[in-house]
């Protein structure tokens, strides 16, 4: 999860040194990474506990980014379908967990029309939620998973720290100008690179003979998780609204700190589903 970058990670050079914001949000982020970690480690239980925590709380911030009250009685129901889907997983019923999303639609359909809302961005969070966190289970459940898991959030926080720095010194042309407009190619280009080299690092690491390879797939999954943070970005922009949330100091919501891995976690798991292929150095 994106602990470290902040919202405007490709943001432009700026002349002042490392200003109180950041220190707060990098305070912020060596109080929760060891618990990420610690749970990620553990697996089991504990790891499901905080995706299921996660998991409502994201629905909340979701209702409320897309015209809503956070847990009102579209909130309640889309986090009340995450948590079954999560719970089937967990319980070794993945394909009954991804049936699950079917009625679980249909329920925000009626409910969207008792509230007068539009269907679409309740359904919508439903999938963009739901499939990651279930993504990010499964993985973690499966062979390799406190590996893959990890090698994940490692892709991610690199992609968003070297995007962060990059921006800052070098700046140059805009990626998105119309989605975010700080955020530069110049950004995008030093994520990817410091994935590559992270995951290039990991890979000695655990002796994998796959370096090369390593390095560019973590790099594939740093542009993966930057289509992430953009997505969220023009369903802010849409929305008019600045932060998902205020809940962790520094960093804005939850959204605002996991919108990478949102889209990097169900990237993950469908190479992994695909094993013929050979996408992944220990298949």
């Amino acid at each position: 999860m994106n602990f470290i970058a902040v919202n405007d990670a490709m943001a432009q050079p700026a002349a002042d040194r490392i200003s109180s914001p950041l220190r707060t949000r990098v305070l912020s982020a060596l109080v929760l990474l060891p618990v990420v970690l610690g749970t990620l480690y553990l697996g089991g239980w504990g790891f499901a506990l905080l995706l299921a925590l996660a998991a409502v709380l994201m629905t909340g911030e979701w209702d409320r980014l897309t015209g809503g009250v956070g847990f009102g009685l579209l909130g309640l129901a889309s986090a009340l379908g995450l948590l079954v889907i999560l719970a089937l997983a967990y319980f070794g019923h993945v394909g009954w967990a991804l049936l699950a999303l079917l009625p679980a639609v249909l329920v925000l359909v009626a409910l969207s029309r008792l509230d007068g809302r539009s269907l679409i961005w309740p359904v919508l969070g439903l999938f963009w939620l739901g499939l990651p966190c279930l993504a990010l289970l499964w993985l973690r459940m499966g062979d390799n998973g406190m590996f893959a898991v990890s090698w994940l959030f490692l892709a991610v926080w690199s992609c968003d720290t070297g995007a962060y720095f990059a921006g800052r010194r070098i700046g140059g042309p805009k990626l998105a100008p119309s989605v975010s407009p700080k955020k530069t190619w110049s950004g995008l280009l030093g994520g990817m690179f410091l994935a590559a080299a992270a995951s290039a690092l990991l890979a000695i690491v655990v002796e994998l003979r796959e370096t090369a390879h390593f390095a560019v797939l973590g790099a594939l999954l740093a542009l993966i998780s930057q289509c992430g943070d953009l997505a969220e970005s023009a369903l802010k922009r849409h929305f008019d609204v600045k932060d998902s949330g205020a809940l962790i100091p520094g960093h804005g919501g939850i959204l605002d700190r996991v919108d990478g891995v949102l889209f990097a976690a169900p990237a993950l798991a469908l190479a992994t589903l695909v094993p013929t292929l050979g996408v992944l150095p220990w298949q």
